[in-house]
Order: C-alpha cells, then sequence, then structure tokens
C-alpha cells in the first residue's frame, strides 16, 4: 500500500489541482462581472497549481447575501417610505425642477437603483473635524430617550472612544436600548478591541463578519466602512469620520486627521436606521420594530434627500451607477473631496466627458497618503484626467479623510464611500444623496476653503516625475483592482 501510494500521489495531487482548477474556472467565468477580473483569476488558478485555485476562493468568492438574512425581519419595521408633500414641498420641488431638469432623471435613477423615494424636509448640518462631529453626538446620546444605533468601521481604544463608551454606557443604565455595530478588522486597529469591552460594560454590541482566521484570510475585502449613528430614530449621524482620537484636532492628537461628518434630521432618518437594521439583522439575528426604532418622522427642513446603501451583495456597484449619473447631469461643476483617488476606466471617462462639455472638474486629495502605493498609484492616473481638463488639487496637511461630492451647487454627496475600487466594488458603504442650493452652497465653501489652501497640479508637473517615480508609480496602478 505505501509503495502504491508513493507512485500514485502525483497522480492524485494532480487531481485534486485540476478538480480545484476547474471548478474555481468555471464559477469565475458564470458569475466574475469584469472581464479582466475573470482573466487575471483564470490565469492564477492556471499558472499557481493548488495555490492560485485556493486564493480565488479566500478572496473570489462574495459568499455574502446580507439582505437575503433579514427580508423576513423587514414586514415588522413600522416606519413609512411614501412620500408626503407639504405645499411648500411642492413648491420648492417644482422649482428645482424648472431651475434644474436635469436633475429629474437623477432622481429617477436613485429611485430604480435603491427602491427608495427621496424623501422631502430635512435638515442637513456638516460637521468640521471631530472638534464639531464628537460633541454633536456624544450630547444626542446624552439626550437619547429611546434607542441609540451606532455603526463604525474604526473604534479605538483611545480617550475619545472612552467618551463614547461612558455615554453609550449611562444611556443603557437610563433604560435606553443601544446597539453598537463595529467591523471586526476595524475594531482591530487598537488593543483590547472596543467590541470586548463594551461587552464587559452590558453593552450589547456585534462584530461585522467576525472571523477566527487572520482577517487578510477570510473576507478581508468586505468589511463595512459605514459610519451611522441613529438617536432615539429622529437624529441621525453619518460621513467618513472614524470613532477615534486623530480626528479631534483641537486635542493636538499624534496623528490629526482632517475629516468631515453630517448631522441629519427628517424623514430621510429612517433611511438610515433601515440600513443599520439590516446589517445589524445580519450580525446579531435580532429584528429592531417598534417606535423606539422607528418613529413616525415630521418634515423639520428644505432638503429632499435620500439614503444610498452599498456593497458586495444585493447593492452592488449601486454608489457607483449614481456618481456616473450625477457627472452626467453636471451642466457647470462638479466637485470632488477624497482621501482615496482610485477611479476605474469608466469614472474616468465620465470625469473626462464631464471636463470636455466645459464643467469645471475640481478633485482635491491629500499631497501625501498614509498608504504610499494608493498615492502611487493614484498619481499615475493624473496625466489621464489633466490632459482632458479636469483640474486636480492637493490640500496643506493634516491628512484629509473627507468625502464629498457637489454637482452644480444642487446635488450633494455625504457619506463614508472614497473614490477607489475597495468602497466602490468590496466595501459595504453608505451614503446619502441631498438636493438642495442652500446646503449645496455650505459644502462648495467647504471646498472652496480646501482648494484656496491647495497646490494645483499641472501636466507638466506629472509629466517630469523621474522615471524610476513614473515607474515605481505605474507599477502601483497595476495593483489598482488590491488596493
Amino acid at each position: 500500500m505505501l509503495i502504491w501510494f508513493k507512485s500514485a500521489w502525483p497522480w492524485l495531487l494532480g487531481a485534486v489541482n485540476l478538480a480545484a482548477a476547474a471548478a474555481a474556472t468555471v464559477h469565475a467565468v458564470l458569475w466574475k462581472r469584469d472581464s479582466r477580473a475573470v482573466i487575471g483569476w483564470v490565469g492564477l488558478i492556471w499558472l499557481a497549481p493548488i495555490a492560485g485555485a485556493l486564493a480565488y476562493f479566500c478572496f473570489g468568492v462574495n459568499r455574502i447575501q446580507r439582505k437575503a438574512v433579514s427580508l423576513r425581519l423587514q414586514e415588522a419595521w413600522t416606519h413609512r417610505h411614501e412620500i408626503r408633500l407639504r405645499r411648500s414641498d411642492l413648491k420648492h420641488l417644482d422649482r428645482l425642477e424648472h431651475a434644474y431638469p436635469n436633475l429629474v432623471g437623477l432622481v429617477n435613477l436613485g429611485q430604480r437603483l435603491t427602491g427608495l423615494p427621496v424623501l422631502p424636509g430635512n435638515r442637513v448640518r456638516p460637521l468640521v473635524n471631530g472638534d464639531e462631529t464628537y460633541p454633536a453626538m456624544l450630547r444626542a446620546i446624552g439626550e437619547a430617550r429611546h434607542s441609540v444605533s451606532l455603526s463604525s468601521y474604526i473604534f479605538d481604544n483611545d480617550p475619545v472612544g472612552t467618551m463614547f463608551i461612558d455615554a453609550l454606557s449611562a444611556a443603557r443604565q437610563r433604560g435606553v436600548a443601544v446597539r453598537v455595530l463595529i467591523d471586526h478588522v476595524g475594531s482591530r486597529y487598537s488593543r483590547p478591541s472596543m467590541v470586548h469591552r463594551m461587552k464587559r460594560a452590558g453593552i450589547r454590541v456585534a462584530a461585522f463578519l467576525p472571523s477566527r482566521v487572520p482577517p487578510f484570510v477570510r473576507y478581508a475585502n468586505l468589511r463595512s466602512h459605514r459610519k451611522i449613528l441613529v438617536v432615539d430614530g429622529r437624529t441621525g449621524f453619518t460621513g467618513g469620520t472614524n470613532i477615534r482620537e486623530g480626528h479631534w484636532l483641537g486635542r493636538n492628537p499624534k496623528y490629526p486627521v482632517q475629516c468631515l461628518h453630517f448631522r441629519v434630521e427628517g424623514p430621510v432618518v429612517a433611511h438610515m436606521q433601515e440600513a443599520f437594521a439590516v446589517d445589524w439583522a445580519f450580525a446579531d439575528g435580532e429584528s429592531l420594530r417598534g417606535e423606539e426604532w422607528f418613529p413616525d418622522l415630521a418634515p423639520v427642513g428644505p432638503v429632499f434627500a435620500r439614503g444610498i446603501p452599498d456593497g458586495p451583495d444585493e447593492d452592488f456597484e449601486t454608489l457607483l451607477d449614481t456618481m456616473l449619473g450625477a457627472l452626467s447631469t453636471a451642466t457647470v461643476r462638479a466637485d470632488i473631496v477624497t482621501p482615496y483617488f482610485l477611479p476605474d476606466a469608466a469614472l474616468i471617462h465620465a470625469l473626462n466627458t464631464a471636463a470636455l462639455r466645459g464643467v469645471r472638474v475640481d478633485i482635491i486629495l491629500p499631497p501625501r497618503n498614509n498608504l504610499p502605493p494608493i498615492q502611487w498609484a493614484s498619481t499615475a492616473q493624473f496625466w489621464q484626467l489633466l490632459e482632458k481638463g479636469c483640474r486636480i488639487y492637493l490640500t496643506p496637511p493634516p491628512f484629509d479623510h473627507s468625502k464629498l461630492m457637489v454637482v452644480d451647487g444642487v446635488w450633494s454627496l455625504i457619506g463614508s464611500t472614497n473614490w477607489d475600487p475597495r468602497s466602490l466594488r468590496l466595501n459595504f458603504e453608505y451614503n446619502i444623496e441631498c438636493y438642495d442650493e442652500t446646503l449645496g452652497a455650505r459644502l462648495e465653501a467647504i471646498v472652496e476653503s480646501k482648494r484656496a489652501a491647495a497646490h494645483e497640479v499641472t501636466l507638466a508637473e506629472v509629466d517630469g516625475r523621474p522615471m524610476p517615480i513614473r515607474l515605481r508609480d505605474g507599477l502601483a496602478r497595476l495593483l489598482m483592482p488590491y488596493l
């Protein structure tokens, strides 16, 4: 038997490799949307025996059907989706449609992508850096009477994280229902994990997609990058700000980071709560129901808004389609602020087409990224945009983590998404599209303050980089799908 095995094991190993490679190839050909991804994976599968197929089944297969887990729970949610238009809303909407007829198609696009209506009567207030964001969030938690739902990618074990734990603990002790969801990989940015600290404090907390194996092996790309806080189902906060001391610039942190967050009130808060409820049902199994989570929401402001959940499951590329649609409707200007800028060919084409139509396209980025390979790959793409008329600005330190898009001073996109493949294809993100001139003007003022202090990149500057640097950046760009 032993002699037989010694002579047969190469054949057995070859058969296993052939079966695994064939299965992985069939799956990639049938289910991968991007033909370039199919070619890349199939090449790896066959050129790297066993390891290629193993890598595909670890990294290339999306095993998540998040919404399917919680669909059976949704009939218990008591909030209503129908639009309740006041007379003032009708007048405001009619004026917007006459002043910006190009936006009518964008409203329809969002409806078909998300199944959610644009809701009137919202108030959206920008919060700059943790200096404005954290006191407002902590105050809202401190005033909570019924419920607090909090989702964050990073929740650091530092002085700011401790402030939030204390506020959440105090709310729980007052009888408030508190639910906290932290991404499993994000919870490992500091030690000990805040998930463990919250459990010890009696706070009901769950980790999104926990895994016993190293995070770079299983579900490394399927992270919840969302930042959502909803208090009493009425007051919401969302944007790009994680919970960590670095965002609170007034505390002089060791690694300061600029960012932008938003306080949201009005009917669209129900969209935020629903996004959290789906994630919570997936992670914890509990259905959040009743008035304490989904109260009736009266109109409080002039902003028309809609939540846009995005992720590598049923919501795949919802946000990408929204961004492409917004760029196609731009007539005067499109302002983009993002820390990570690795647009795919479709986004580059849309940006360039807008610029060639005469739209002023301004892209505002940090000059030095906290992840150097992303900066190199991003710089390698600058020439494609600059030669068509897009403008690129690099803001001074500290590192700017803000995420924002404003079109024609009336449509704005706020939330957690970066302009890179990880956000647009691999992570769960949450954003809100807003229609309002006053809000658009406030956001354009924020963009203008960043642009006024920034350095404008020129095509000559990009072309003048030394050849070794250009080669390094070009090679980094080849890794773009994985950055």
